[in-house]
């Protein structure tokens, strides 16, 4: 697997785009980081690659990893979700059960938004779909939501790639996009949450 995505990496193109970003949103872990920068940073510098079908086909890639994650838990359920999450190829994969957990009590805390804000944030962006397979949410909803916020995580990386062309070299780039796209998750994360207070202060306020 190591030496395919080396491949992919080196021969960067609209389908092994789609091809790794597909692998990113599902439950293979895999950085959106490593994908869309490099191939806007190409972009940028004049190769065959256009930046606006690079955020096409990753976001492509996306939804259809979401949909992967959302019709396997819909068919496994949540027993053996959990139970794969606790096994050694689970574990291979980077999965516990602490983190479906936190991904599913983060959709029940923040209901189908959470599909939307959670492909935004890096500690759930992989595993909102499961907990929207589990609760058998709406699909044409799931995409809409899925779509609209791999969309924008995919414009923002690719922003950063294509800025960053033309000054910083090519062996430094998956380093500094690494940084940014950490602080902008961190930043995404701060502002959802001072969001959800303000909303639930709201409501407190209505209530007394």
């Amino acid at each position: 697997m190591a030496e395919f995505i080396t491949w992919c990496l080196d021969n960067l193109n609209y389908w092994t785009i789609t091809l790794l970003m597909t692998i990113e949103s599902s439950f293979i872990p895999f950085p959106s980081e490593v994908v869309v920068p490099p191939a806007a940073y190409k972009a940028a510098g004049g190769d065959e690659l256009n930046v606006g079908l690079v955020v096409l086909f990753a976001t492509i890639g996306s939804d259809l990893g979401a949909i992967i994650n959302y019709y396997l838990a819909c068919w496994l359920g949540r027993p053996i979700i959990y139970k794969f999450a606790d096994s050694r190829l689970g574990h291979l994969c980077l999965l516990s059960r602490q983190k479906i957990e936190y991904a599913e009590q983060y959709f029940n805390d923040h209901g189908i938004v959470s599909t939307f804000v959670g492909r935004l944030i890096t500690v759930v962006r992989q595993l909102i779909s499961i907990p929207a397979g589990l609760a058998r949410m709406k699909f044409s909803t799931f995409m809409l939501y899925t779509t609209l916020g791999a969309g924008i995580w995919n414009v923002i990386l690719a922003v950063i790639g294509y800025s960053l062309q033309s000054v910083v070299p090519e062996d430094q780039l998956l380093e500094t996009v690494t940084r940014y796209s950490h602080e902008i998750g961190f930043a995404i994360l701060a502002v959802v949450v001072l969001a959800v207070a303000w909303i639930l202060l709201r409501k407190r306020r209505r209530t007394t």
